[in-house]
């Protein structure tokens, strides 16, 4: 399947809104409608100041949105961190790899940030519900810490320690 992964353009660029509609459209039918997670704690705050990522499908007409990714700036006692979150593939497109693509698209962005902001180092966070903490293992991340509760959904606090090379 010819397909793409594109970074939504920053607040106030042109095509934003249009693009992030679809990131959020992709979220809502994957928390909500199918595992069943609160519609009003899918959109949050960090929606505006968030990195988001799309995937989609080049098919005529037009692409078609299928699968999204966000990451965000944050820090704990003064050590910036990255958070990875709402990773979401539309159901019927789950055994493509497409999940794999966003997670290794959003570690290059990451990458870069960290090197253009001077960091030794770049560390990413991720809430993972228990049944996919073997997918973000594929990827480097550790389990840290003990299992919680977020949205009434068993979560672990996954970690990796992202290489950089300028």
């Amino acid at each position: 399947m010819l397909h793409q992964v594109i970074q939504i353009p920053s607040v106030g660029q042109s095509g934003r809104e249009q693009l992030l509609d679809q990131c959020f459209e992709i979220r809502i039918d994957v928390f909500h409608r199918e595992q069943g997670f609160p519609l009003d704690a899918e959109i949050d705050r960090l929606d505006q100041t968030a990195e988001h990522f799309l995937l989609r499908l080049l098919s005529p007409p037009q692409p078609i949105g299928i699968g999204t990714i966000r990451v965000s700036r944050a820090s704990l006692h003064g050590v910036p961190y990255y958070k990875l979150s709402r990773l979401a593939v539309l159901s019927q497109y789950r055994k493509h790899q497409f999940g794999r693509q966003l997670v290794l698209a959003l570690h290059e962005w990451v990458q870069s940030d960290a090197l253009a902001r001077g960091e030794p180092s770049a560390t990413v966070v991720c809430h993972s519900q228990l049944p996919v903490k073997a997918f973000y293992a594929k990827f480097g991340y550790t389990p840290e810490g003990d299992q919680f509760d977020e949205e009434g959904a068993p979560h672990q606090k996954m970690v990796l320690h992202l290489p950089l090379s300028p």
